[in-house]
């Protein structure tokens, strides 16, 4: 429990120190272009941050069609909960039947090492070759995965659901705990793999592009109930913690035009290569 609640205060810290920042004054590519590392470095922090705290306000803002959608959520979460018990039998079953490569990518991929060492690469790579695409591309991914980790840090903490390797059943909670075995909703592996993908996707405009993405990031959720260690309804709660929150984030860089200039940029043309005696993709930022 010690470790939510200095979890909480980091978290509450950072807000505060937020609130005194002045409101992000947007500047032009061509303006970012004369900054210092050092200097970008801060001013994607500031974006970062606010990105967070719009995530956590953008309910209170919601429109009607917003409160529909998250209405269908929930109740089409509602529906799988009467077959939680046969769809964890089902996955479970076919685990010894599949590749041990998958299932160990699926286990490491969502892991909060694996997912920030990706998420940081990508900004850390955008920042030092000034390449602006891939720096937007990178505070998108940070400030979603912070925003939706630090939230299922807490409600993994606070609802206690069972997971079905206890073979306790789908009804069994036990809030505040703290144990391991009562922290299967929502699914850190979930939330942390998608949001990666989710917010990489977006810088395609390749439907094809789009779906390898997405089945790459879904790996990981789907490998946690072979597993046993999610309920499906975790998993499918989880996956739309990671749209909404990827969404917020992303709508409020371009909304504030924080980095002006990303949307109509091209993000990586995909060229195939063909030549006597070699075969390539290239990709070009």
């Amino acid at each position: 429990m010690r470790h939510y609640f200095y979890t909480f205060i980091l978290c509450s810290c950072i807000g505060l120190w937020a609130n005194t920042l002045s409101a992000q004054t947007p500047l032009a590519f061509e303006v970012q272009d004369t900054l210092s590392t050092w200097q970008l470095a801060k001013y994607d922090t500031k974006a970062a941050v606010k990105g967070v705290l719009h995530a956590y306000s953008r309910p209170a803002s919601w429109d009607k069609d917003d409160w529909v959608t998250a209405g269908f959520v929930v109740g089409g979460t509602a529906a799988l909960y009467f077959i939680d018990d046969e769809t964890s039998a089902f996955f479970r079953r076919q685990r010894d039947g599949l590749p041990d490569a998958m299932r160990q990518f699926g286990d490491r991929f969502g892991s909060p090492q694996v997912a920030y060492g990706l998420t940081g690469s990508v900004y850390l790579f955008g920042l030092f070759t000034r390449n602006h695409k891939v720096r937007e591309t990178g505070v998108l991914m940070i400030s979603s995965a912070t925003a939706a980790g630090f939230l299922q840090t807490v409600l993994k903490a606070t609802v206690g659901r069972s997971r079905p390797q206890n073979n306790q059943g789908k009804f069994d909670f036990k809030p505040f705990s703290g144990q391991p075995g009562w922290r299967s909703f929502p699914s850190g592996h979930t939330i942390l793999s998608f949001t990666a993908a989710y917010a990489i996707a977006k810088q395609f405009d390749n439907a094809w592009v789009k779906a390898g993405i997405y089945t790459i990031g879904l790996i990981s959720p789907v490998s946690r109930i072979w597993d046993g260690a999610h309920w499906l309804t975790d998993v499918v709660l989880s996956l739309a913690i990671s749209v909404a929150t990827v969404d917020a984030i992303d709508n409020y860089l371009n909304k504030k035009n924080i980095y002006p200039d990303g949307r109509q940029k091209p993000g990586i043309s995909w060229n195939l290569q063909l030549g006597l005696g070699r075969a390539g993709i290239i990709g070009r930022f």
